[in-house]
């Protein structure tokens, strides 16, 4: 099947329900222990083969926060067999032979992170560990992990279909800049010479594929899925090409409705494609609908600037840049295409997201919540961090323009039943070994967006916004934090539960709007720090980072520091903050440590800006231009970016103006920005004049760069006189 014969847009309505398919004939053998990594356990199963084989650059944990184990048990669910080949030696094909082809297709992940964000720092250093890693242990992953697994897996079994998945395939699945590299690469589908791609939250597209290949459809004629990519040789003749120029202009423009209030015939009908074509803003081809009438949306695929324009012009990449981003709902979203040297990437719209029952079915799969037994003596940190969590939601409607969750998981959040969180606590707390009582976390992307949502479909459908909370909260809305308020204590009254913490970030803007909310949250699930990110104080980087001002942070503080007294308890916050974010001068850091030394905070760890693939913010950092806004060529707003070591290391030093590691860096820098009164001996001044012997010399600290954390980068705090993780002591 291909793009002329089925329309890769399917509406809600008509999406088939994840669990509806007829299980395929080899659900006879029943459900596995652990889905097998070799071929002993293999024969222990009764399997003579694979149907599927998953290959993964993470150790595997039979867990649902581990995105190998959750598609590999929805797969088994189905009927299929699937085997895991788990970190393997890239460096031959022998190791992707280790279970004998499979069947049907080799799914390739790098696993829960981008390899490339795994395995270097934002200051481009080789981290020596990898919390996904037995024991730790760094270098267990290639760079570009799906490129190199995909071609030995090609060395291995040359005819076996491969498909791609997971974040970073998702997140590089158009032509996009790599900060490791410092260049724009084409497609990571192209790049693995891959079959499909799927990227997002990918089980409906998952399943459907798999049971079209086991019916003997070939993958190269699966086209019309949602949340795919794939290759192709032309657009159909039967389809409206629409050039993104035509949508968001990055150049002059005669005055005309704003292209963000309606549908495409409304924005660009013939005439008005003509009339510009006639006044020299010719768009691309065949902008005129056939049959004289006009395309429908399921019928109009926008052609981006192609991969070598994008790599050669700035303007053209954050236009491009901007136009993926603003398809990204699924209720409105059109197919993208992005000519590749010849050949044309063409991109579907996103998938429709989960629903409640399908989400609960999801995390209620046989999991065995648990590393595999080649783990057996080793440890995982990743494991050992969530082992005792419990994932309540997908999804993320911030849009932070640094964090790659909206990208990947969509801005629709996607929420389980009350019950399905509870049974999930029971056999935490039945079956998973070491649990003491507490529950070390009920959240997700965000410990505070539980259940909310659009209060109209039809507006959500046609939203064309990149974030519901920024610059302000939409008042279409709904922010009730009841449904938590009542989850919380469901789970609290549980048996055998002591204590439920909430170690995902807090949305603090959501959570002013419910006091009951915030008392609820300090009074009973707070560990005596409670972190919250932000990331600045100055408006003008904040407004790049799509993150609330500091009035709202303020507002938040009063009210924890309330219902922490209230309580009779001493509880402190811990802010996380950004170096060298793109928008952030020099001035805007000085402030932000004058701020740090006036609330009495002392980072220990700061981390700076690292640019992950498709984040606007990246997009600024490559481009100098704001995304967030129409690109123009004339006249469109450029942004400060902070590129050279030397200037992300004086941000760096600004977090820790504590350290006399930094104070030569900062008294150099007060001085040159004409700000000498800041340095000196008293309360008042930043930086003191005297250096201690033996400083002063590595220019970023004793510490180093911390590790990133996942999703959004930041750093540990502490309150000056306040130990990490003690009790306070009396100032000196």
């Amino acid at each position: 099947m291909t793009p002329s014969e089925s329309s890769p847009v399917a509406s809600a309505s008509r999406v088939r329900p994840l669990f509806s398919h007829r299980p395929y004939w080899a659900a006879r053998f029943g459900v596995a222990p652990f889905l097998p990594m070799s071929r002993a356990e293999m024969d222990e199963l009764g399997w003579d083969s694979c149907d599927v084989i998953l290959i993964t650059g993470d150790a595997y944990v039979d867990h649902p926060s581990f995105g190998v184990a959750i598609i590999g048990r929805l797969l088994e669910a189905h009927g299929f067999r699937v085997g895991i080949i788990a970190q393997p030696d890239w460096r031959s094909a022998e190791a992707f032979t280790a279970l004998g082809p499979p069947n049907l297709f080799f799914g390739i992940t790098a696993g829960n992170m981008d390899s490339m964000v795994n395995r270097y720092t934002a200051d481009r250093r080789i981290r020596r560990n990898d919390a996904y890693s037995p024991d730790d242990e760094g270098g267990r992953r290639p760079d570009r992990a799906v490129i190199v697994y995909s071609q030995r897996a090609r060395e291995a079994y040359r005819d076996v279909p491969i498909l791609l998945g997971g974040i970073e395939a998702s997140l590089r699945r158009v032509a996009h800049y790599d900060y490791w590299s410092d260049k724009v690469r084409r497609s990571v589908l192209l790049d693995a010479k891959a079959d499909l791609l799927l990227y997002g939250n990918a089980e409906r597209a998952l399943v459907e594929a798999a049971h079209r290949i086991a019916a003997g459809e070939p993958v190269r004629d699966i086209r019309d899925l949602r949340g795919t990519a794939f290759a192709l040789e032309r657009v159909p003749e039967d389809w409206h090409e629409l050039d993104s120029t035509c949508v968001d202009r990055p150049g002059p423009v005669p005055p005309h409705r704003d292209p963000y209030c309606g549908d495409i015939p409304e924005q660009c009908g013939p005439g008005q494609a003509v009339a510009w074509a006639r006044d020299g803003g010719a768009p691309g081809p065949r902008l005129q609908p056939r049959r004289g009438e006009a395309p429908s949306r399921a019928r109009t695929v926008i052609r981006l600037p192609d991969a070598d324009t994008v790599c050669a012009d700035p303007v053209l990449y954050a236009h491009a840049a901007r136009l993926l981003h603003l398809e990204t709902n699924p209720g409105n979203a059109r197919a993208l295409v992005q000519a590749h040297a010849g050949r044309d990437l063409w991109v579907n719209p996103p998938p429709i997201p989960l629903t409640t029952a399908e989400l609960d079915t999801l995390f209620d799969l046989p999991f065995a919540r648990a590393p595999h037994p080649a783990y057996r003596g080793s440890r995982i940190p990743a494991w050992e961090m969530i082992r005792f969590s419990v994932n309540i939601m997908r999804g993320c409607f911030g849009g932070c323009s640094f964090c790659s969750i909206t990208e990947h998981e969509g801005r629709i959040i996607q929420s389980r039943s009350e019950d399905s969180v509870v049974k999930e606590v029971d056999e935490i707390r039945d079956r998973v070994e070491g649990f003491t009582g507490i529950i070390s976390d009920l959240g997700g992307p965000t410990a505070n967006m539980y259940r909310m949502g659009c209060r109209d479909p039809e507006v959500q459908a046609r939203c064309r916004r990149l974030s519901c909370v920024f610059p302000r909260i939409c008042p279409r809305l709904d922010t009730d934090h009841g449904p938590l308020i009542q989850l919380y204590r469901r789970i609290r009254g549980r048996p055998g539960i002591k204590k439920v913490l909430i170690a995902s970030g807090v949305r603090y803007d959501l959570a002013i709007r419910s006091k009951t909310y915030v008392r609820e949250l300090v009074t009973h699930h707070v560990g005596g720090y409670l972190k919250i990110a932000p990331e600045h104080t100055q408006p003008g980087p904040l407004e790049k980072m799509m993150k609330p001002g500091m009035d709202a942070y303020d507002r938040f503080k009063a009210l924890f520091e309330h219902y922490s007294r209230e309580a009779g308890k001493e509880q402190y916050l811990v802010p996380y903050f950004i170096a060298a974010h793109p928008g952030t001068t020099d001035a805007d850091m000085l402030q932000l440590a004058l701020w740090l030394k006036d609330n009495g905070f002392r980072p220990d760890q700061v981390q700076g800006f690292l640019p992950g693939p498709m984040a606007l913010a990246t997009t600024m950092y490559h481009t100098g231009l704001n995304p967030l806004k129409p690109i123009r060529r004339q006249g469109g707003e450029r942004v400060h970016v902070a590129r050279g070591l030397r200037q992300r290391r004086l941000h760096k030093a600004f977090l820790r103006y504590h350290d006399p590691e930094n104070w030569p860096l900062l008294r150099k820098a007060l001085q040159d920005m004409g700000r000498a009164d800041l340095i000196g001996n008293g309360k008042r001044h930043l930086v003191p004049r005297y250096q201690p012997g033996g400083t002063g010399r590595g220019g970023e600290g004793r510490r180093g760069p911390a590790p990133a954390r996942k999703g959004r980068p930041g750093g540990n705090v502490r309150k000056s006189g306040r130990p990490a993780g003690g009790r306070p002591r009396r100032s000196r």
